[in-house]
């Protein structure tokens, strides 16, 4: 048994409350060590005055990383408080028990000597996220590139490569012109860029969060964006950069011509004062260095009020759904906790998305954010399909570890992006190979979480790394991949129509690195489907499941996939 591989703590990582009276234990072993995991539960006020025979509930594999499986079990119960411990048996016959976090050869008789769950403690940190966004598709938008609601000459729109101060002219009524093409292509969530007063184009060094930039038109247009995307089933996220300001911004250019005097001195991260940047190098914090995005203190109170508002005045002006946040993983905890408690308070149902490149539990407790920009979502895709270095087996292991990390509520709602303005353009990374970026595509779209569609993939547009991933949107049919966006569309009608996709009991799990093939089988409903990914070129006889109706074809499955194809089959 690999003792070292083994992991609980009683906190709400691994014990939580899915639900009043209903919980989820959790534990980590080393991958494929175990044979059986039982846990062992009994109250612990009763079991002081009298013996107490334990309850005993099967634990279950639900996720496997690398180097580890993940086991759950959910209990429902309604006591002041639950003890437990788990019994380990491994394929060799080996029982071992585990309990407040140390091995004994024996059940523990005394309940001090188990790990503590008590009810209402973790019944009051209970973490939801929003339904409405469990598994549903977001469209991320840069309002500059996506549409303009007044003529912009060819030569200049479908200008490539582009640079960073071109300007489409896209704006808000251009986007709102563009909503029912949005509807018909079968996304849920509206995400844009920022849209706040700037002097760039990108808006990520914001001059006035309480007005929206000239260029994209005014709050009115706004609200009616927003009015208009809820008539049709969908909903808008904005973009909050409140990780830093523009040098424009009204404290930092106080700051700036008051230096000490000013009341905004601690607003900022200043090594002396005034803030100057003389050759760009500033004796102020930034983003990235970059001395034209002066960093906040957002441990400053005062800044931690004015931003929050700032999120309420659109929350409760424009009737947005949520926030998606920008560089949240540099801003501390302490402000992310104020802000989902603000926020939560008056609109429960807002999604709160934080921008991090990186795995972040810390962030995804439920005192902080609901979710996370899915960049190793991202990265494990590109690595399977457009660069080649890994396989199926490693691919899964790969999104095991995030399922079997990450509390259950924080799953459905991962933006699963393969794609950004961050980014080069997927189909650039693929090599300008269409099948593989279908493929990709496919993954995106037949998996849990919500997958995030970059402007324009679902046409086949290219680019390379900003600005160029920022052209603008192909409008025009003659310049579309019409086969990549009917190739989109069907996805996003396959997986709206069959939960089993997102909701499904995992039934089949299968990587063939060889082969070049996953096969997953879910069910969900009384609906049982296979979804078939093949990840290399050449030809993949699956006989099997020959004359199973794919739903993606409309038609019996001939037995074969092709080069980086995909089916999903009713079972």
């Amino acid at each position: 048994m690999n003792y070292s591989a083994i992991y609980h703590e009683a906190t709400s990582r691994y014990c939580y409350a899915a639900a009043p009276g209903r919980f989820v234990f959790r534990l980590q072993v080393g991958r494929g060590d175990l044979r059986r995991v039982t846990l062992y539960s009994q109250d612990k006020y009763i079991s002081q005055h009298r013996r107490v025979t334990p309850d005993q509930t099967p634990m279950h594999r639900v996720a496997s990383s690398r180097f580890h499986d993940y086991y759950e079990a959910e209990l429902c119960f309604n006591v002041v408080c639950l003890r437990y411990y788990f019994k380990l048996e491994d394929w060799d016959g080996t029982v071992s028990y585990y309990a407040n976090s140390e091995f004994m050869d024996s059940p523990p008789t005394d309940i001090d000597r188990m790990f503590d769950c008590p009810q209402t403690l973790r019944e009051e940190e209970c973490f939801t996220t929003p339904a409405w966004a469990h598994n549903a598709v977001v469209y991320q938008i840069f309002p500059n590139r996506f549409a303009a609601s007044k003529p912009v000459a060819d030569s200049v729109w479908y200008k490539a490569p582009i640079g960073p101060m071109a300007d489409l002219k896209g704006d808000l009524r251009g986007i709102i012109e563009k909503l029912d093409y949005l509807a018909g292509l079968g996304v849920q969530v509206l995400y844009m860029t920022p849209i706040f007063r700037s002097n760039s184009r990108h808006k990520y060094d914001t001059v006035d969060y309480y007005t929206i930039d000239p260029s994209f038109g005014t709050e009115a247009d706004l609200i009616e964006l927003v009015q208009k995307a809820h008539a049709r089933g969908l909903r808008v996220v904005l973009d909050g950069v409140f990780n830093h300001t523009s040098p424009d911004f009204f404290a930092f250019a106080d700051l700036k011509q008051k230096g000490e005097a000013s009341p905004y001195k601690d607003w900022y991260y200043c090594d002396s004062l005034p803030p100057k940047a003389p050759l760009g190098k500033a004796n102020y914090k930034c983003f990235g260095y970059y001395f034209g995005m002066p960093k906040l203190n957002q441990q400053n109170p005062a800044v931690a009020r004015y931003f929050t508002e700032v999120a309420l005045y659109w929350l409760r002006t424009a009737h947005i759904d949520g926030w998606r946040l920008d560089v949240a993983d540099e801003i501390g905890h302490s402000f992310w906790k104020q802000f989902r408690t603000a926020i939560k308070a008056e609109f429960p149902d807002a999604l709160i998305v934080g921008e991090v490149w990186h795995h972040s539990p810390d962030f995804l407790q439920g005192d902080e954010w609901d979710s996370a920009m899915n960049y190793p979502f991202c990265n494990a895709v590109l690595d399977l399909v457009a660069y080649g270095t890994i396989g199926p087996k490693r691919f899964l292991e790969n999104l095991g570890f995030l399922q079997g990390t990450l509390h259950k509520q924080v799953y459905p709602v991962l933006w699963n992006l393969i794609g950004s303005h961050d980014t080069p353009r997927l189909l650039h990374r693929c090599g300008e190979n269409l099948h593989k970026q279908r493929l990709a595509a496919a993954l995106q779209l037949l998996l849990p979480g919500m997958p995030m569609i970059y402007y324009g993939d679902e046409v086949g547009m290219t680019g390379a790394h900003d600005p160029d991933c920022r052209r603008g949107m192909l409008w025009d049919e003659r310049r579309q991949n019409t086969e990549t966006l009917a190739w989109y569309k069907t996805l996003l009608a396959v997986r709206r129509a069959n939960p089993a996709l997102t909701e499904g009991a995992l039934i089949t799990e299968v990587a063939d690195d060889e082969k070049g093939l996953i096969w997953l089988t879910r069910a969900h409903g009384g609906k049982t489907l296979t979804t078939l990914f093949h990840t290399k070129g050449g030809q993949l006889a699956l006989p099997q499941h020959a004359g199973k109706q794919n739903l993606l074809t409309g038609k019996p499955f001939a037995g074969t996939l092709g080069p980086w194809q995909t089916a999903v089959l009713v079972e």
